[in-house]
């Protein structure tokens, strides 16, 4: 099944999610033999039936800030790892193996399918057993408030992404309280992720006014319904633990805590060197070697579905705003360069993405990239008028200077200098601007307080409800598209995609999509993740992931 990259961001190194990168050593010696299976066909999560494991104890992780907002179908809250922190929390509605085929999660529903085709309709019905934290049933009209909230009709609700639900004309009671019916308007293919993947379902208290979709999760997340809830917060300490939910119907967790502290990148090793946390994605070559020379440590491998990127802010009267610029700067940057450089020692063939909405390694994927070309970029830049003055490019008398913000991280900054040398060599100067995890994109990103910028984009495996969220082009409606670019006709090619419901035709179109996002200069992808990730040994059922889905009641400490 293919893979929807572009639903969740990340600023930081996050457990076999995040941004796996290196330093510029070019050295290739020690490659991971586990590095180079393709994605889609294994995680490495160290599996044991649950006699195995002891009951009690607290799984340690880290995150690189406190959540911006809980609700992770707002703007504010759509990052890699608050998701990542709410999924022992709410429901979804298909579990996910490595190989990314789908099952029902018959915890929180005991049938989910597509019932009609003319109009399309979608029926869930949901477990009798299945409650929010208060005790109050999860209804029909949870799934109504929410599909009304993620339409975009109402642009009071700052969404982070439609997932199809601008195609749901209708929300209504089936059978009973217990059974949402989802009619469409317009056929949408990827019916079965507006649920499930990194989208949650959330209470209707959550999604039924604009006040309290945009606010009221801003400090807690209230209502959840899982093996875990909630237990406690601590802005201040930066500390979050979940506890067992003790209204929870299913099978009971092994572990009796899961806590979350935020960490700055550096303090991550250390912390796992301490025996103060549990599992670390690794972020260096150095780390994988002081890791792998850790007692009680084990290194798990599994490709991963998260990829870097270097976006362009091309807004009405930004320095890109001229798509032809950004395709030519875009062709002075070497990505093979960048991807040899930083993934050196984790993987034994490093290269880069070559493609904005498959994966390497996933039915679709091929390459569509712009060449590097550091001698037909400096051509173009002399044509457009940006003509060498010293060192750097001027026209009407502004310097071609570019402002660089990315996450305060070596990797990341390692990665900035290697474009700054690269487009020094074409006249552009690169300004390289680090920012905290806290406020990185409520306060730079979203507001587009940037001229290029680092992160991550996560995602799930269902691979083209979310194009508009990055790449479609509302001026009334970001949503993900942060850079501000895009054209009719790319929207006009999304929405043919989004509605083909022939699997051929839809990579067709994906594909055409795929390379008109690069002669727009949107963006470029530069290396995907490796997946290696650092864990306690004796830690069973979690690690890399893969495209798996994790059952937290099943993760524990071998007995």
């Amino acid at each position: 099944m293919p893979l929807r990259k572009s639903v969740c961001r990340l600023a930081a190194p996050l457990l076999a999610a995040g941004l796996i990168a290196t330093g510029c050593s070019s050295d290739n010696s020690g490659a991971p033999e586990g590095a180079v299976a393709a994605l889609g066909t294994a995680n490495d999560i160290n599996p044991h039936d649950v006699a195995e494991l002891r009951d009690g104890g607290n799984l340690r992780l880290g995150l690189s800030s406190y959540p911006a907002n809980w609700n992770t179908t707002s703007l504010d809250g759509n990052d890699a790892e608050i998701m990542a922190l709410e999924r022992p929390l709410m429901p979804r509605a298909f579990r996910t193996s490595a190989s990314a085929e789908l099952s029902v999660n018959t915890d929180f529903f005991t049938d989910v399918k597509l019932t009609n085709t003319n109009p399309q309709q979608v029926t869930y019905t949901i477990n009798p057993k299945a409650v929010w934290s208060d005790g109050s049933p999860i209804t029909w009209e949870d799934f109504q408030a929410q599909a009304a909230a993620l339409s975009g009709r109402d642009k009071r609700f700052l969404i982070a992404n439609t997932q199809g639900f601008d195609r749901v004309e209708k929300v209504e009671r089936g059978v009973d309280d217990r059974q949402a019916v989802l009619t469409f308007n317009k056929h949408f293919a990827e019916w079965q992720g507006q649920f499930a993947g990194n989208s949650f379902l959330y209470p209707k208290s959550v999604t039924a006014t604009p006040e309290a979709f945009n606010k009221g999760l801003a400090d807690n997340i209230g209502l959840t319904a899982g093996p875990f809830l909630v237990q406690s917060t601590d802005r201040a300490q930066g500390r979050v633990v979940l506890g067992r939910n003790p209204k929870w119907w299913g099978d009971t967790p092994k572990l009796d805590t899961i806590t979350f502290s935020v960490l700055d990148s550096a303090a991550q090793m250390p912390a796992l060197q301490n025996n103060e946390i549990d599992a670390i994605g690794i972020a260096t070559r150095d780390d994988l070697k002081t890791a792998t020379n850790t007692p009680g440590v084990a290194i798990r491998r599994a490709p991963s579905n998260g990829w870097s990127h270097f976006t362009f802010n091309g807004a009405p009267g930004s320095i890109l705003a001229d798509p032809k610029l950004r395709v030519a700067i875009s062709k002075g940057i070497d990505r093979q360069g960048i991807a040899t450089a930083i993934q050196n020692g984790l993987v034994q063939d490093p290269k880069p993405l070559n493609n904005h909405v498959y994966l390497q390694g996933q039915n679709g994927y091929q390459d569509n990239s712009l060449p590097f070309d550091p001698t037909a970029a400096a051509k173009e830049l002399d044509d457009l008028g940006w003509k060498l003055n010293g060192d750097v490019r001027e026209k009407d008398g502004r310097k071609l200077v570019l402002r660089d913000v990315m996450y305060n991280e070596l990797a990341w900054i390692q990665i900035a200098q290697i474009i700054q040398q690269n487009l020094a060599q074409i006249g552009v100067k690169l300004e390289i601007s680090p920012q905290p995890g806290k406020g990185l994109f409520t306060d730079v990103i979203h507001p587009g307080n940037f001229d290029v910028a680092q992160w991550s984009w996560v995602g799930d495996p269902f691979p083209l409800g979310s194009l508009f969220q990055i790449w479609g082009y509302d001026p009334n409606d970001m949503q993900g598209n942060y850079g501000r670019i895009g054209s009719p006709e790319l929207n006009a090619l999304i929405e043919q995609a989004v509605s083909e419901l022939d699997p051929k035709k839809a990579i067709e179109l994906a594909n055409q999509v795929d390379r008109k996002i690069w002669e727009e200069g949107h963006s470029l992808p530069l290396v995907q993740s490796a997946g290696n990730v650092a864990v306690r040994a004796n830690l069973a059922n979690y690690g890399a992931a893969g495209l798996a889905s994790l059952d937290y009641a099943k993760i524990g400490f071998l007995k």
